[in-house]
């Protein structure tokens, strides 16, 4: 349990004051998250535990913005209903769990074999057509059309989906 907050405290943190902007709301939802978290391990799916573990640090930070919230409604006698909770606030997760997916398809990718790893970067990551990936490589277009689907062949017959896609 040590070694995990240890490893993530910096990033439920984070989390937690993105939603917040408070600092000693966010530590305290950040340590609602771990326990949390702790009390949930049972009930872990084998997702990305980075990816639940944000969610978890997300949804206790969403409630300690209600009880603030509540409770500034109450300071001004309850008869203003105060909602503090932007929209944007849910980007956080979103652009959290989509960078988490892009770092684990990273590293499949690097482990590709060489020919199928410069194909697929130069093709999806670095977004080039097959004109340039052709100029680059100093080849024929049909000889990056060809690579590119060996790459692919060799992908679909070597991954399997749901080894690294949530």
């Amino acid at each position: 349990m040590r070694t995990l907050i240890d490893k993530y405290s910096q990033h439920v943190y984070h989390v937690s004051y993105s939603v917040l902007r408070n600092d000693q709301e966010a530590q305290d939802a950040a340590q609602e998250a771990f326990i949390q978290m702790y009390k949930s391990l049972p009930d872990y799916r084998s997702e990305g535990f980075k990816t639940w573990l944000t969610r978890i640090a997300f949804h206790k930070a969403i409630d300690a913005k209600r009880k603030l919230g509540r409770r500034t409604a109450e300071d001004l006698g309850g008869e203003e209903k105060i909602i503090n909770m932007p929209g944007r606030d849910e980007d956080v997760l979103t652009r959290l769990v989509r960078e988490e997916r892009q770092d684990k398809l990273r590293e499949r990718i690097n482990q590709l074999p060489a020919q199928h790893r410069d194909i697929i970067t130069a093709y999806y990551l670095s977004e080039k057509n097959y004109e340039q990936i052709a100029s680059d490589a100093q080849v024929a277009v049909k000889t990056v059309e060809s690579r590119l689907y060996r790459a692919r062949q060799w992908i679909r017959k070597h991954w399997k989906e749901d080894e690294w896609r949530e």
